[in-house]
């Protein structure tokens, strides 16, 4: 069974910075490409960053020059790099992950950022 665990969020002043990470276990098939989306009060979860199975890192415009994902295959291990925070980053941040060509399917349970102003 995939499981997924997320860890490293809080709360940050505006401008601060943060890092999440996502440590993923129990999956089968390869590659395994996972993804970073949130969820913030009253609005639907959108995608943040994503690594595909080709190393390419895709970004959100909203986070575009402010925010790196990596990943450290040797750990199964994804990286969420978040810099100058704004309170509009305010959200529940989720790992997804699944086989690459099937889309994910697998979640972690969140981990909170706030961002104050």
């Amino acid at each position: 069974q995939v499981q997924l665990v997320e860890s490293g969020g809080g709360s940050v002043q505006a401008g601060g910075s943060l890092r999440l990470s996502c440590a993923a276990s129990g999956y089968t098939k390869s590659p395994y490409c996972m993804a970073w989306l949130r969820q913030a009060p009253g609005k639907e979860r959108e995608g943040v960053a994503s690594i595909g199975s080709d190393g390419t890192a895709t970004y959100a415009d909203s986070v575009k020059g402010r925010f790196t994902v990596s990943q450290d295959n040797g750990k199964n291990t994804l990286y969420l790099q978040m810099n100058s925070l704004k309170p509009e980053d305010t959200a529940m941040y989720y790992c997804g992950g699944g086989y690459c060509y099937d889309g994910l399917d697998a979640w972690g349970q969140g981990t909170l950022v706030t961002v104050s102003s």
